[in-house]
């Protein structure tokens, strides 16, 4: 489990996370929802250490994130950030590869090649493998950074707005995926969103956030309802239920 404790953070002055308190669960899908500027991308940062909180702790399983080592680090925790760019040219196999740097440090073994294909076979990538990322759609090279990751064989996935830019069919595939890397591989995601319908509908908890701090977190039957959503975002809701699963309607 990910704990966080009281965590903070100040940017000239500003405060964009105040008095974090948070776990994350292994086999549970977390979406983090809320407002722009709310702090959801600044908590993840700080999470999977890529961003320095100022007072407070994290810790993954039991130890202290700043006690961990970088490289045994990377074989607990992955990260997907928000600008994936890259300058060179690879094909989806090549960047899945990446996953294995913790493990093989560039020199790929059998078993790292095992794992590689198994991220292949469950996200269904066979058919583009070999093709080079720029040839792909957007929600194709998504899920090529999916994969990736997973090939990466963490306890915990942290994923920030990994639907930016698509359509609803390649982010409907990427939520169920992300769904099944918690339930069936026993991995705690955290996922950083903005649509709060699919966070309802993919999500086993869901923590929403406001100017810094969290307002509410929970089940989904906790957090989405019209009440609480009125506050995070100070604008009319209407929950409603369909097929066992809560939708929002803005208004």
């Amino acid at each position: 489990m990910i704990n966080v404790k009281q965590v903070n953070k100040q940017y000239s002055g500003k405060v964009v996370a105040s008095d974090i308190n948070i776990d994350f669960e292994k086999g549970k899908v977390t979406s983090i929802i809320g407002p722009n500027g709310a702090g959801k991308s600044t908590l993840l940062s700080m999470v999977s250490r890529l961003l320095e909180k100022d007072s407070g702790c994290v810790y993954i399983d039991g130890t202290e994130l700043e006690k961990w080592a970088t490289k045994t680090l990377a074989k607990k925790l992955a990260v997907l950030r928000q600008s994936n760019n890259l300058t060179m040219r690879f094909t989806v196999k090549e960047l899945i590869s990446f996953g294995r740097f913790p493990y093989s440090n560039g020199n790929l073994n059998e078993e790292d090649k095992k794992v590689i294909q198994h991220s292949i076979d469950y996200l269904e990538l066979n058919d583009i493998q070999d093709k080079y990322l720029d040839k792909l759609s957007g929600g194709q090279k998504q899920l090529a950074f999916i994969a990736m990751v997973m090939a990466q064989d963490t306890d915990y996935v942290l994923l920030d707005e990994p639907l930016n830019n698509l359509d609803i069919k390649h982010s409907l595939q990427i939520m169920q995926n992300i769904r099944r890397l918690a339930h069936e591989m026993n991995k705690a995601v955290v996922i950083v969103i903005h649509d709060i319908n699919f966070a309802s509908c993919y999500s086993d908890n869901i923590v929403a956030m406001k100017n810094g701090k969290i307002e509410i977190s929970g089940t989904v039957n906790e957090v989405i309802n019209e009440t609480e959503l009125e506050k995070v975002y100070e604008t009319p809701f209407k929950v409603v239920t369909l097929d066992n699963k809560k939708v929002c309607v803005y208004y």
